[in-house]
C-alpha cells in the first residue's frame, strides 16, 4: 500500500524531506510498486536540453501494477462502474478480474493485427470501458496510445494521427451525450482520407448506428476478440519508454504532442490520487473527466485503478435528462469522492437548490474541483448544497503536462480557503517570478508560477519536437519549468491562480489556443485575418471574442458569423466555436507588426474607460471604431 499522509505535520514533515532530497524521498515511494527490475538511478535531470529520466533502467508494465498484482486480494472487487448516457439503461459492473481478462485478450488483438512495441495507436471512443480497455491494452504490450476526446473533428484527428504516426485508429459506431447523437466512425472515416499511416481501424459496435465499414481497414471489435487468445504475458518496458501522447493547445497554431513516459507517471498518478483525495479502501471514486483528456487519463483511469481503487466511467451529461443527473448519480452508486469541474459546478447553479430536495448525498466524504480555478461563490454553492457544509473541497491546480496534481488540498488535512489551491504536493517547489526571470519571495506577492525541480510525472516532450518542448516550457526563465500561469501567494502562503499570461484560452476546462483558433478562422474564404481573445463568461468560465477582418463589405454577417462558427466546429470542434464575432476594419497594432491584444482583451470585457497608451500604435483610431461597435 502507497504511503499517505495523515495531518498538516506530516505534510509539512514530508514535504521538507521531498525538498531536501527528492531521489530519496521518491526511491521510498516507488518502493511500494511491482518491478520486473529495479532501477540503477532515481533521477538524472537537467533543465537546459532539458532531459529528465525518473527510475533510470528499472523495467516494469503499468498494467501489472494497475491489475495484476491487485488480483489475488481484489479479482471480485468492481474497478470499473459504468453510468450509461440515458439512465433508464442498466450500469456496468467490472470487476479487477473481469478487467484483467478483457486487457489480456485486447492486447492481443491489438498483436494479432500487427501493433508492436513503441507504435502509437489513436483512441476515438466515447466513455464507456473499452476505452479504458484499449488504453491498458496499449500499455500492455509497451503500445503508445494517443486518446483523442470524441468531440474533435475530423480534421482534428487527422492532425494528430499524422503528427504521431499512429498505425492503429480505434473508435465506435457512435454515442449518445445527453439527446445527442455522434457518428463518430464517420468522422473517423473523413479523417482516414488524409492519414496514410494507419493500417487498421478498430469499431466497437456500441449504439448499433448504421456504419461503412472499407474492407482489409475497418475491422468489428467483437469479432477480432473472437479469434484473440484469452492470455497475454504483460511486455517488459524501460522506465522512460512512452506510455502516451495527449494533444494540448498552445499559443501557436500547431497542437503539442505531449508525451509522458511510464515509470515515473505511474508513481505520481498513484501518489497524488492516494494522497489528494485521501483515498480510503473501498471507497467509490467518480471523476466526471472525459478521458480524452489528463483527467481522465490520471484521474479515472491510471490514479485509481494503481491504488485497488473503484473508479466511475460517466457516459451522459449533467443536465440529461434533468439537472440532477450528478446527484442522482452520486446516490445510486453510493459516491464518497467526487471530482468535477467548475464549469459544471456553474452551470448547475443557476438551477437554484430545488433538485437537492430529494437527493441524500450523505455517501460523499470528499468533493473535488479541477479544469480551471473555481471561484468562490461556486465554491461555496458546491461546498454547501453538495457537500452539505461537511466534505472538504481539493480545488486541484495541474496541467496536461505536469501529469498529476501539483497544487491542492490534502481532503481533510489541510486547512480550506475557498478559491486557493492552497499548498504544493510533495516533490513540487513552486517559486514566483517576475517578468526578467526575478524570483519574487515572501507572502502577499504575485507574480509567474515556476517549479525549480523535476517531478516524477512530468512530461519528457513534444513528440517528434523536442525543440518545442524547450522553448515552450523551458526557454522564458532558463534554468526552470515556466507553467504558462501567473498566480498569487496570499498571505498565508497558499497559492490561488490567476489565469494564463500566454494566449491560451480556459473554456469550460479545454485549453484552446489562440493561434490554432486564428488559423481555423482565417481559411474562410472572405476573412484576411482574425485575432482571438478571451472575456469572463458566468458558467464557461472564459468565452471566445473572435475579432475579425474581411476582404469586401459583408451585406449579410449573421451568414458570415454561422460559417465561421461551422468552420471552427468542422477544423477543431464545438467547443471552440466563437461566442462573439466582430467585423474590424484593422486590428490595433504596434509600429513593429505586434498586435495589442490587451486592448482587444478589454473591449471584449467591456473594460474601456482605460485603454492604456495607445500613442505607439500604427493607427490609433481603429480602437475607437473596435470599441465603439463591440459586442456586449
Amino acid at each position: 500500500m502507497l504511503p499517505q499522509i495523515k495531518t498538516l505535520d506530516e505534510y509539512r514533515q514530508q514535504y521538507q524531506a521531498s525538498v531536501d532530497d527528492p531521489q530519496q524521498f521518491w526511491a521510498n515511494i516507488g518502493a511500494h510498486f511491482n518491478w520486473q527490475r529495479k532501477w540503477d538511478k532515481v533521477l538524472d535531470w537537467n533543465f537546459q536540453d532539458p532531459s529528465i529520466k525518473w527510475y533510470d533502467g528499472a523495467q516494469l508494465n503499468i498494467t501489472e501494477n494497475c491489475l495484476d498484482r491487485h488480483l489475488p486480494a481484489r479479482a471480485d472487487q468492481v474497478a470499473i462502474i459504468w453510468e450509461p448516457n440515458d439512465p433508464k439503461e442498466a450500469a456496468r459492473h467490472i470487476t479487477y478480474g473481469e478487467l484483467h481478462a478483457s486487457v489480456q485478450r485486447f492486447a492481443n488483438v491489438l498483436l494479432n493485427n500487427g501493433v508492436k512495441k513503441g507504435d502509437r495507436v489513436c483512441i476515438y471512443l466515447p466513455m464507456i470501458p473499452e476505452a479504458a480497455v484499449a488504453m491498458l491494452a496499449c500499455a500492455r504490450i509497451g503500445a503508445v496510445h494517443s486518446v483523442v476526446f470524441a468531440g474533435f473533428s475530423a480534421q482534428s484527428i487527422s492532425d494528430r494521427v499524422n503528427d504521431s504516426g499512429c498505425r492503429m485508429i480505434i473508435t465506435a459506431d457512435g454515442f449518445y451525450r445527453g439527446e445527442k447523437k455522434f457518428e463518430l466512425k464517420g468522422i473517423v472515416a473523413a479523417a482516414l482520407q488524409s492519414t496514410p499511416t494507419i493500417e487498421k481501424c478498430i469499431v466497437f459496435n456500441h449504439r448499433n448506428l448504421p456504419v461503412k465499414m472499407e474492407a482489409g481497414r475497418d475491422l468489428w471489435w467483437h469479432e477480432e476478440w473472437q479469434k484473440a487468445d484469452a492470455e497475454n504475458k504483460a511486455a517488459t518496458v524501460e522506465a522512460e519508454d512512452p506510455l502516451f501522447i495527449l494533444y494540448t493547445s498552445g499559443s501557436t497554431g500547431k497542437p503539442k504532442g505531449v508525451l509522458h513516459t511510464t515509470a515515473g507517471y505511474m508513481v505520481f498518478a498513484a501518489y497524488t490520487f492516494k494522497n489528494v483525495f485521501q483515498y480510503q479502501e473501498g471507497e467509490v471514486f467518480c471523476c466526471t473527466a472525459d478521458i480524452g483528456w489528463v483527467t481522465g487519463h490520471s484521474y479515472i483511469v491510471y490514479g485509481p485503478l494503481l491504488n485497488g481503487a473503484t473508479t466511475i466511467m460517466f457516459e451522459g451529461v449533467p443536465t440529461y435528462p434533468d439537472h440532477g443527473r450528478f446527484w442522482e448519480l452520486i446516490d445510486k452508486h453510493k459516491v464518497n469522492i467526487f471530482y468535477t469541474a467548475p464549469t459544471a459546478i456553474r452551470s448547475l447553479q443557476a438551477f437554484g437548490e430545488d433538485i437537492f430536495a430529494d437527493k441524500d448525498l450523505s455517501s460523499l466524504r470528499v468533493l473535488g474541483s479541477v479544469g480551471e480555478p473555481i471561484n468562490e461563490e461556486a465554491w461555496h454553492w458546491y461546498h454547501d448544497n453538495v457537500g452539505k457544509g461537511k466534505c472538504p473541497i481539493v480545488d486541484t491546480w495541474w496541467q496536461t503536462e505536469t501529469g498529476g496534481v501539483m497544487i491542492s488540498p490534502l481532503a481533510g488535512i489541510t486547512p480550506l480557503k475557498p478559491a486557493f489551491a492552497t499548498l504544493p504536493l510533495p516533490g513540487v517547489e513552486l517559486l514566483l517570478v517576475d517578468e526578467k526571470g526575478n524570483e519574487i519571495k515572501g507572502n502577499g506577492v504575485e507574480g509567474n508560477l515556476c517549479i525549480r525541480h523535476p517531478w516524477p510525472g512530468m512530461a519528457r516532450s513534444v513528440y517528434g519536437d523536442h525543440p518545442r518542448f524547450k522553448q515552450t516550457y523551458f526557454s522564458t526563465y532558463p534554468g526552470l519549468y515556466f507553467t504558462g500561469d501567473g498566480c498569487r501567494r496570499d498571505e498565508d502562503g497558499y497559492y490561488r491562480i490567476t489565469g494564463r499570461v500566454d494566449d491560451v484560452i480556459n473554456v469550460s476546462g479545454h485549453r484552446i489556443g489562440t493561434g490554432e483558433l486564428e488559423d481555423a478562422i482565417s481559411m474562410h474564404g472572405e476573412v484576411i485575418e482574425s485575432a482571438v481573445v478571451a472575456y469572463p463568461h458566468d458558467v464557461k468560465g472564459q468565452a471566445i471574442y473572435a475579432y475579425v477582418i474581411c476582404d469586401k463589405h459583408i451585406e449579410n454577417k449573421d451568414v458570415l458569423y454561422k460559417d465561421i462558427r461551422d468552420h471552427v466546429t468542422q477544423v477543431i470542434g464545438a467547443f471552440a466555436r466563437p461566442d462573439k464575432i466582430q467585423i474590424v476594419p484593422g486590428l490595433p497594432r504596434t509600429r513593429s507588426g505586434k498586435i495589442m491584444r490587451r486592448i482587444l482583451r478589454k473591449i471584449a470585457e467591456g473594460d474601456t474607460g482605460n485603454l492604456g497608451d495607445t500613442s505607439t500604435l500604427i493607427d490609433p483610431s481603429v480602437v475607437d471604431t473596435i470599441k465603439a461597435e463591440a459586442i456586449h
